[in-house]
């Protein structure tokens, strides 16, 4: 072989070298490129961890209860407990004394027993700890969720973690094996999934209403200019100038997933992200922080794909000034649900129950059905726990009183050891969402793989079910 001919394979090899070393090629310590996707590692279930699908705790017939985090949150969700029948709240912990002490007067104003108060960064372990706590609730900051949550479930407490259960995938695995590794309830208390519009979307998803679902529509759109003094420390602020994405997805996410029957014959395959620059936040982290950087847009959008070729977008907004929405939109081949920024239902002829469309009644396959057809619809379909709980949810209240449904839920199955409406792999699944769509946006919209928290037994469940006595 000639010398010069040498030389030029001897330059090329190393050109594709220096090409390969200094591509901007998608890697980092838990995910990495595969097929032009960005997959993230999946850790495999190790020995004496078994499936959370369908798990049923011993039934306990009054739910002794501490709640942890008393801020913003946490306070409600106490008010609610002393209304449902068979708790006892055994534990008050928070960073403030003061906290605790207004938490303490709603017990002693419904006439219940005071509770032991717990107080400091390390004091939530102490109530963990007690033999005579069954469950945890915890509404702290976000980042102090997982931390909680594992070492509750440690000292074998079945835990209620407030939204977003996790903020990285990697916290998503870890109340996935800590859970089945425990064989504790690990429930995260996504509300909107008990709002009225929503679950009665559902059971009309779940009778064929709107034929198959083909796309859905979930958000997190709310201008919380007025709200962020209120976040102790500045945690909320904080954690959005350090993270990109769409770092509260969950609200929006929660219902459409319900609906899908994600992880139950249904699974999230993967996504792409796509955000704005930051203007109004990093405007308003400036003046509180003092920074001079932002990572979280002002806008998020995210599109996720489904194993059963579904599509669902989701957005998050917390900075610009335009009205409160979480979008919640079902499009099927047969039908339509919207409840943002119009309620409504597009319904076409024969996929409604008898009985339910008065007479005389036409159907428009391009518009909203009158509100004649509308409400008889909502009366005709609404769900069964709604039917049962609404009016005294709606005397309690918890954002109109799906709160009050949810506490309502959790409390049920425990005490009749069923399982929950919500389980651990869907915390992870709508908790995941915050990192991936930051990856996916870091990277240029590149394709993200969404982790199969099941690990393969996504379709070993057939629908979402409630379960009731």
């Amino acid at each position: 072989m000639k010398k010069t001919n040498l030389f030029k394979i001897i330059v090329a090899f190393f050109a594709v070298v220096m090409f390969v070393a200094c591509a901007d090629v998608p890697s980092g310590e838990n995910y990495r490129f595969k097929d032009g996707m960005i997959v993230f590692d999946e850790p495999s279930r190790v020995a004496g961890q078994e499936s959370m699908l369908g798990f049923a705790a011993e039934p306990i017939h009054t739910v002794r209860v501490g709640f942890i985090g008393l801020g913003m949150r946490g306070p409600g969700a106490v008010n609610r407990f002393t209304h449902i029948e068979g708790v006892e709240i055994k534990g008050l912990c928070d960073l403030e004394q003061n906290n605790v002490t207004k938490c303490q007067t709603m017990l002693e104003r419904a006439s219940k027993p005071k509770a032991e108060e717990y107080v400091g960064p390390e004091a939530y372990k102490e109530l963990c700890e007690r033999e005579d706590v069954d469950l945890i609730y915890i509404a702290t900051d976000w980042v102090n969720h997982v931390p909680i949550a594992v070492y509750a479930m440690e000292h074998g407490k079945h835990v209620a973690i407030e939204v977003p259960a996790a903020t990285s995938v990697e916290e998503c695995w870890q109340l996935v094996d800590t859970s089945e590794r425990t064989r504790r309830h690990c429930m995260m208390l996504e509300n909107c999934v008990y709002d009225f519009f929503e679950l009665t979307c559902l059971n009309m998803a779940q009778q064929g209403v709107f034929g198959e679902i083909l796309h859905a529509e979930g958000a997190y759109i709310h201008n919380l200019e007025p709200y962020w003094n209120s976040y102790h420390g500045n945690w909320r602020l904080d954690f959005n100038q350090k993270h990109r994405g769409d770092v509260y997805a969950t609200h929006g996410f929660g219902p459409v997933c319900q609906a899908l029957n994600i992880h139950r014959g249904n699974r999230l395959t993967y996504l792409v992200c796509m955000d704005t620059k930051s203007v109004n936040g990093l405007e308003i982290a400036k003046s509180k922080m003092g920074v001079d950087e932002f990572a979280n847009a002002d806008h998020t959008t995210t599109l996720v794909k489904t194993e059963l070729g579904q599509t669902i977008e989701i957005q998050h907004n917390v900075y610009t000034p335009r009205p409160k929405t979480r979008l919640y939109q079902l499009t099927g081949t047969k039908g339509f649900a919207n409840k943002y920024p119009v309620q409504g239902f597009t319904f076409t002829d024969g996929m409604l129950k008898d009985g339910v469309l008065p007479e005389g009644a036409r159907l428009n396959p391009h518009g909203f059905a009158s509100d004649e057809v509308k409400n008889a619809a909502l009366a005709a379909y609404k769900h069964p726990i709604h039917q049962e709980i609404e009016e005294k949810a709606k005397q309690v209240g918890g954002h109109g009183g799906m709160d009050f449904v949810m506490d309502y839920r959790l409390v049920y199955c425990l005490q009749n050891g069923l399982p929950l409406d919500q389980d651990v792999y869907d915390a992870a699944e709508w908790s995941c969402i915050g990192e991936l769509s930051a990856t996916s946006a870091k990277h240029n919209s590149m394709p993200v793989a969404v982790p199969d928290f099941t690990r393969g037994d996504w379709n070993k469940l057939q629908g979402l079910k409630f379960h009731t006595k």
